[in-house]
């Protein structure tokens, strides 16, 4: 296909993304609460005629059949939103746009991705004849939880899916930036939840209880000295204790303590070794102060790591190249956690990443803050990522 003719259908299709990504800021739902942005979202698509099947409670996919035989391909997006307070202004001004849901933000960028996924169903639908094959546009729920794939990956799984593409939009990158490496792209995760448990009694007389307060710390303490004496320093596990919990009052010793967290790590083995080393040193150390560990069920790996797939990354890259022969950057790698990592159960998979930083505008502060902002020129280089890399994979000789 002539690049001009799906560059023109792009920037024709951009006011309509904005448009979309306008409603979806100032309306964000949490996630598996997505009720009213996923009747938005599928009456979009309904108006072009396309059959949408439900998947669990919000999420759902749309099919875009040629009627030419050749390759199927899955284009995903999420459309969850983040229980984050959002502040009116990004890092030097106020925002364009502002959630109306008090406490709820896309604070992460999933009102982008959900647009840029509508446009390609714009544009994609409007070069059906051109095409062979099926597109199945995938409106993934709940991504911050992992609450929806599972339900859409058993609903896909009728179909025989040669490619799954999904794609980010990035604040460490310029806007229009696009990074698509080999790969792990982004980290596993490994769930931390476990209780450090002792004995409750009267703050005045710590011999008489088992005080987990200080073994909670000194587990804590032990920890931190053990990523950095036990775990292979070339591949890197990153250790992350966002929560600790105990005690309500000044004059009680607490039964228990509460710690929490997550490790993020590109190598399975590597993350599997952390997650032996965690539970090991934690229960020594509060063996040693007469308390006990009780880890949670969701304790271990959770998440693998987002793949990509070689050969799709390539061409991939190759279909940014003939769009945007000077947006193409060195692969990025993130830290963050993602259930598309779920998707090659089903499919060879690959991920791709688009800028949206500028300075001008304000709109590089980090995923999941309350000042995240995004700049809209990024959105047509995701949409043109997106559909570059569907047209060239359904042109391609198919036997």
């Amino acid at each position: 296909m002539d690049k001009t003719i799906l560059l023109e259908k792009i920037k024709n299709t951009d006011s309509y993304m904005r448009h979309v990504r306008a409603y979806l800021h100032e309306n964000p739902e949490l996630s598996s609460h997505e009720f009213e942005t996923s009747r938005f979202l599928q009456a979009e698509v309904a108006k072009l005629g396309l059959p949408v099947t439900a998947v669990s409670q919000t999420g759902f996919y749309a099919v875009l059949d040629t009627g030419r035989p050749g390759r199927t391909i899955g284009l995903r997006a999420d459309i969850d939103a983040l229980p984050v307070p959002e502040n009116p202004y990004n890092l030097i001004r106020k925002k364009q746009y502002v959630s109306k849901n008090e406490g709820v933000s896309h604070a992460c960028g999933h009102d982008g991705h959900a647009a840029v996924l509508l446009g390609a169903v714009q544009v994609l639908h409007s070069l059906k004849e051109q095409l062979s094959g099926t597109i199945i546009f995938i409106f993934e729920a709940a991504e911050e939880t992992a609450g929806g794939i599972d339900d859409m990956l058993a609903a896909l799984s009728r179909f025989k899916i040669d490619a799954i593409y999904g794609s980010h939009l990035r604040a460490s990158l310029q806007t229009g930036e696009i990074s698509i490496g080999d790969g792990a792209v982004m980290a596993g995760m490994a769930a931390i939840e476990f209780d450090v448990v002792g004995v409750g009694g009267h703050g005045s007389r710590p011999d008489l209880s088992v005080n987990p307060v200080f073994a909670a710390a000194q587990v804590l303490n032990g920890i931190a000295v053990a990523w950095s004496n036990q775990l292979d320093v070339t591949k890197t596990v990153t250790l992350g204790i966002t929560q600790i919990h105990g005690g309500t009052v000044n004059n009680v010793f607490p039964n228990s303590v509460y710690i929490g967290g997550t490790l993020r790590f590109f190598d399975r083995e590597a993350g599997e070794k952390a997650v032996e080393v965690f539970k090991k040193v934690a229960a020594s150390i509060a063996e040693a102060h007469n308390c006990s560990i009780v880890f949670r069920s969701r304790t271990g790996i959770v998440l693998e790591p987002v793949i990509n797939d070689h050969a799709l990354a390539d061409i991939a890259r190759k279909a940014v190249e003939e769009l945007y022969p000077d947006k193409l950057v060195a692969g990025e790698k993130w830290f963050g956690g993602e259930p598309f990592s779920k998707y090659r159960s089903i499919a060879p998979s690959v991920y791709a990443f688009i800028g949206i930083d500028n300075a001008a505008l304000g709109s590089g502060a980090e995923h999941h803050n309350d000042r995240f902002d995004m700049d809209e020129d990024a959105l047509p280089y995701s949409l043109g990522a997106m559909t570059g890399f569907a047209v060239k994979l359904l042109e391609q000789d198919y036997a």
